[in-house]
């Protein structure tokens, strides 16, 4: 599976940073960065909480 961000949208909020920091982070501007774009086993489930949380629909699971 995939995580997706949708960088006009994301506002670096860092509530998905803070679910699934294994999997992405804030840059030194607050710009979300992924890690991992592409996920598997246990990760599959951080990549969907770190979607869930943001407040701005940002990332999505594919």
């Amino acid at each position: 599976m995939k995580i997706v961000l949708d960088r006009p949208r994301c506002e670096g909020h860092g509530l998905c940073e803070e679910a699934a920091p294994q999997l992405m982070h804030l840059d030194d501007e607050g710009e979300l960065v992924l890690d991992h774009e592409e996920v598997d086993g246990a990760d599959i489930a951080l990549a969907n909480a770190a979607a869930r949380v943001c407040p701005v629909a940002a990332l999505r699971v594919v």
